[in-house]
């Protein structure tokens, strides 16, 4: 599926939040001018929800809450959680909430994913979300250049490795839910070591900048608690 265009205006109630439009308009989000911004990823790991999806939607690292606001609009029988660390964000994604009239369905839990404790202290219960799903950091810090933005750094910069990570969001994935990642694509192999043994069914779908080029980014899918083999699905172009 090809994400819609995101379009971008400047938001006069400050010269430091930008105001995007995704799904052709009917989804308005408030995110910071100077730190990270959502845009394509977002919109195809959001994608990924089926539209008949019922139940709790986790979108863990939801920064001002893109993907999980997205996947609400998707699934109208669904209610979304998003779980962010980021203050900062976390107050955007409480405004954008509001302001697509989503309070009744959505969320936010300021909480370290990776802690259990911070997890439990937000009101997270283990195993209640039939679908998580995350954009998680995908840089190790000793190989890139960290910006002294502390939540940009947090966004494109993991604080540990991916297991962890997926191994968190598999703790609140309830047995048959299902767990969705967006990755790079050169990452496919650390991806994999992450999810295996811990969820089935695994779809790997690579995803295009160009058609004659190599991919560049991949959605990771799979079911908790299934025995079902891996398949590699039709490519993305975007």
């Amino acid at each position: 599926m090809r994400p819609q265009s995101r379009v971008s205006a400047s938001n006069p109630m400050s010269d430091k939040q930008n105001l995007d439009g995704f799904l052709g308009g009917r989804l308005r989000l408030r995110q910071s001018a100077a730190g990270h911004r959502s845009g394509t990823e977002a919109e195809l790991l959001a994608a990924a929800t089926p539209q008949h999806q019922q139940g709790l939607i986790l979108d863990v690292g939801a920064g001002s809450g893109a993907v999980g606001l997205m996947a609400a609009l998707r699934a109208p029988g669904a209610t979304v959680g998003l779980v962010e660390i980021d203050p900062e964000s976390c107050a955007l994604a409480r405004g954008n909430v509001a302001e697509n009239a989503l309070g009744a369905r959505a969320t936010v839990y300021q909480a370290d994913v990776l802690a259990a404790k911070s997890r439990r202290a937000a009101g997270l219960i283990d195993e209640r979300a039939a679908l998580v799903l995350t954009n998680p950091p995908f840089h190790d810090a000793g190989k890139v250049r960290v910006t002294p933005d502390a939540a940009k750094a947090r966004a494109h910069v993991a604080s540990a490795p991916l297991i962890e990570w997926v191994r968190a969001c598999l703790a609140l994935l309830a047995p048959s839910g299902t767990f969705v990642m967006i990755h790079r694509a050169d990452a496919l192999a650390e991806c994999l070591a992450a999810v295996e043994g811990r969820i089935g069914g695994v779809s790997i779908q690579p995803i295009h900048t160009r058609a004659d080029a190599p991919a560049t980014r991949i959605l990771l899918a799979g079911v908790k608690g299934s025995k079902a083999p891996l398949s590699i699905l039709k490519a993305i172009d975007v």
